[in-house]
C-alpha cells in the first residue's frame, strides 16, 4: 500500500470516529435528561397487621390424625366383618387363590361323571376346576361352568368401602392365543 493511500485511509478513520462521538454526546445529554424526568412510582408499604392470637380449643379433643384413632377404627372393623366376608375368612385357602384371575386362562372344559371341569392354565400348569371351588384374589367362588366360559361371584369393597357381590367370568382361550 502506498503511502498516499495509507494517509487518506487513516484521515477517513478520524473523520468517521470523530463524527461517532458526537453521537456519543447527544446519547448522554438524553440519558441524561430522562434520569432527571422519569421518577419511579412506588406505592407505600401497608403498616403489618396486629397480631391477634386465638386459643386453640381442641387441645382435649382425639387428635385427628392420631394412630390410636386409625387402630381403633382397624379392630371395629375387624370385629364387625360383613355378613359377606365372615363366612370367607373363615375358611381355608384354596392353592388358586394366590393368583389374580388376570394370570388364569380357561383352555378347556370336561364333564367326569356328570359333573362339568373347567381346565385351567395357571403359570404353566393344568388346574381342574369344580362348581363350588375358590379362584382369584377377591374370594371368588366357581358358580356355573359353560363349554366356553366359567363364571364366578367375587366379594370385593365398593368406593364406599361396603363388601359387595360382583359376578366375573373367564371365558375359554381360543387356539393360537396365549
Amino acid at each position: 500500500m502506498s503511502r498516499l493511500n495509507r494517509f487518506a485511509l487513516g484521515l477517513l478513520w478520524t473523520v468517521a470516529l470523530a463524527g461517532c462521538g458526537a453521537e456519543l454526546d447527544e446519547l448522554q445529554q438524553w440519558m441524561e435528561q430522562q434520569r432527571r424526568e422519569v421518577r419511579p412510582n412506588v406505592p407505600p408499604l401497608q403498616a403489618p397487621k396486629k397480631f391477634d392470637p386465638q386459643p386453640y380449643a381442641a387441645a382435649d379433643a382425639v387428635e385427628p390424625f392420631s394412630t390410636l384413632k386409625l387402630a381403633v377404627a382397624l379392630k371395629r372393623d375387624e370385629r364387625a366383618p360383613s355378613s359377606l366376608l365372615a363366612g370367607e375368612l373363615k375358611r381355608r385357602k384354596e392353592p388358586l387363590e394366590a393368583y389374580p384371575l388376570d394370570n388364569m386362562n380357561m383352555v378347556g372344559s370336561v364333564n367326569k361323571q356328570g359333573r362339568p371341569f373347567a381346565l385351567l392354565r395357571v403359570d404353566g400348569l393344568l388346574y381342574q376346576v369344580k362348581v363350588g371351588d375358590y379362584m382369584g384374589q377377591n374370594y371368588g367362588r366357581v358358580l356355573r361352568i359353560g363349554d366356553a366360559e366359567l363364571v364366578l361371584r367375587e366379594v370385593v369393597q365398593d368406593a364406599a368401602g361396603e363388601w359387595i357381590e360382583r359376578n366375573s367370568t373367564l371365558q375359554l382361550l381360543e387356539r393360537g392365543a396365549r
